[in-house]
């Protein structure tokens, strides 16, 4: 799988620009249904339903806990975790427990167009995920800040531009370049991550298509449908 997995990122690198492609995407042109999720009483629903999981949160999977093979993004020396994920939807798979807590948001997320996964991404006050690459091209990432921080804001490295959430504003980013995430301050940080399928010329729109909904899903639906995260 890893080496399959290497050769369709090549060659969706390939269709979108490879080194040339964007960092930053434009909401607008790409997929503005993402924006009906920053409108006030949208935004209400989806940060009420997570401030409802936030006192729990130790409970939630730590992203080494849920995907091993990428432990060094969330384990620490001390034993705590950095980084922890409540999964709502990937690949088409619905993990039930997680979606009956946040109904809203799984209800909103699942009208954004071309959806490939959906979840709450936690990271832990004076904790920072290391520089990594998204392990598969075949999606862009945007972020909805719920909680941020108001010392010392936490921020995010996405090849050389660096970018401090604000509450509310999205933000949709090619995660397949190096990032990394640092949070200096005394409070945790949430963001809403929404995944949609990349943009990509004809054929290989074709093929990432079928990989997202027979091989990908295939091998991680269960593991999902559980409420874990897939370990692409």
């Amino acid at each position: 799988m890893p080496a399959l997995r290497e050769l369709a990122n090549r060659w969706y690198r390939r269709g979108v620009g490879d080194a040339a492609r964007p960092v930053v995407h434009r909401i607008e042109a790409v997929c503005p249904a993402l924006r009906t999720l920053e409108t006030p009483e949208n935004f209400d629903a989806i940060r009420s339903e997570l401030l409802a999981l936030l006192p729990h949160r130790k409970g939630i999977p730590k992203y080494h806990d849920l995907d091993p093979g990428r432990g060094h993004l969330s384990s620490e020396a001390d034993g705590d975790a950095s980084w922890r994920v409540f999964m709502l939807y990937a690949m088409g798979a619905k993990p039930a427990e997680n979606r009956a807590r946040c109904p809203r948001t799984c209800e909103l997320v699942e009208a954004i167009p071309d959806l490939f996964q959906a979840f709450f991404s936690i990271l832990e006050p004076h904790k920072s995920v290391p520089p990594h690459e998204g392990p598969y091209a075949g999606y862009l990432r945007y972020h909805l800040p719920l909680v941020v921080p108001t010392d010392k804001p936490p921020r995010m490295r996405i090849r050389d531009h660096w970018h401090t959430w604000r509450e509310g504003e999205g933000l949709l980013f090619d995660d397949h370049w190096e990032h990394e995430v640092e949070n200096h301050s005394d409070q945790v940080r949430v963001v809403l991550i929404v995944d949609i399928l990349r943009p990509l010329p004809w054929l290989r729109d074709r093929v990432n298509r079928l990989v997202t909904r027979t091989l990908l899903r295939r091998r991680y639906g269960q593991r999902i449908a559980q409420g874990k995260q897939p370990d692409l």
